[in-house]
C-alpha cells in the first residue's frame, strides 16, 4: 500500500495550515517559486533544497522531511498478531479508505471503525467469521469515511453508533469517560479535531496474548503525515501529540488512508513533529 502523502503533500499541508505564503516558503528552501510548486505536485525533490530553512519555515522536521523525500516508508506490520482485527480498504471518488473491524474472539461481538466505500466487505468478513456487529465507531463524519453507513445500519439496525458529530442525537454522541465493553476487548476515545471539527480517536485495549493497543485515529495522523487542517496547524498538531503521539510506542495506528504503522515509528519519521 502507498503512502497517503508525499514529501510534496507534507509542504503544501503545512503551509496552508499555517497560512504560509507558497513564495516564502520557496525562499526559506532556496527554490524558486516554479520549483517549489513542481515539488508540491510531484514529490520530487528539486537539487539544492535548503532542507533546514524549509523546514524551519513550515514547523516540520527537516531530516525527516528529506528522507519522506528519499523514499522512506513505513515498516510491514503483521497483523497476525491481532487475530481479532481486519483492515479492509475500500475505492471511490478517485480515492481509497481504510475501515477497521475488530471483535472478541469468545463472544463474537464485533466493532467496526468507520465504513469506506464498500458494505459488502465488510458484512463478508462479520458472516465469515460468524460475528455479530454491536457497535459502529465513526472517526468524522467526511463522505469518505461513511459513505456506507447507510447500507450497514439497515443491515444491523440494532448496532450502537458511537460519533463526536454535533448534529448527532445525543445518544449516539461519544462523551469522554465512554468505556465500551466489546466481550474482553475495552474501547476508549480520545477527541482529535483539527483536521474534522468531530475528529475523534478510538483506542482498542486488552487483546489476546498481550497484542499492542490499536488507535483507529481517521485522518488525525498517517503515516508519514497527517489529514490536512488549513488554518488549524496549531490544534491539529497539538491534538495528534497529545492525545495518540502519548500513547506508547508499540500501539498500533490504524489511518483512515495510507499504510499502518505505529506511535513509536511515527515519533521517529513523522516530519510534522519535531
Amino acid at each position: 500500500m502507498t503512502l497517503e502523502d508525499n514529501a510534496g503533500d507534507v509542504i503544501r499541508k503545512s503551509r496552508m495550515m499555517f497560512g504560509i505564503p507558497p513564495e516564502q516558503s520557496a525562499a526559506a528552501g532556496k527554490l524558486t517559486p516554479a520549483q517549489l510548486e513542481a515539488f508540491e505536485q510531484s514529490g520530487t525533490a528539486p537539487a539544492g533544497v535548503d532542507w533546514a530553512g524549509l523546514g524551519g519555515k513550515l514547523e516540520v522536521h527537516p531530516d525527516k522531511l528529506r528522507r519522506l523525500a528519499e523514499g522512506w516508508l513505513p515498516k510491514p506490520v503483521d497483523t497476525s498478531v491481532w487475530r481479532e482485527f481486519r483492515m479492509l480498504t475500500s475505492t471511490g471518488e478517485g480515492m481509497s479508505v481504510n475501515c477497521f473491524l475488530v471483535w472478541d474472539e469468545v463472544t463474537r461481538e464485533a466493532a467496526l471503525f468507520d465504513t469506506g466505500f464498500d458494505a459488502g466487505a465488510i458484512f463478508a468478513v462479520l458472516e465469515e467469521n460468524q460475528l455479530r456487529l454491536e457497535h459502529i465507531f465513526i472517526t468524522h463524519s467526511h463522505g469518505d469515511h461513511v459513505a456506507a453507513l447507510e447500507a450497514v445500519r439497515n443491515r444491523f439496525p440494532k448496532a450502537r453508533l458511537h460519533t463526536s458529530s454535533a448534529s448527532a442525537p445525543p445518544q449516539h454522541r461519544n462523551r469522554a469517560n465512554d468505556f465500551i465493553h466489546l466481550g474482553s476487548l475495552r474501547i476508549t476515545n480520545r477527541e482529535t479535531p483539527g483536521h474534522a471539527d468531530d475528529g475523534v480517536t478510538y483506542v482498542v485495549g486488552n487483546f489476546p496474548d498481550d497484542a499492542p493497543n490499536i488507535a483507529v485515529v481517521g485522518d488525525a495522523l498517517f503515516a508519514g503525515s497527517m489529514g490536512g487542517a488549513p488554518g488549524k496547524g496549531a490544534l491539529a498538531k497539538q491534538k495528534v501529540r497529545d492525545q495518540i503521539l502519548s500513547l506508547p510506542g508499540p500501539t498500533l495506528v490504524c489511518p483512515g488512508h495510507g499504510p499502518l504503522t505505529t506511535v513509536g515509528e511515527q515519533l521517529e519519521a513523522n516530519p510534522f513533529f519535531r
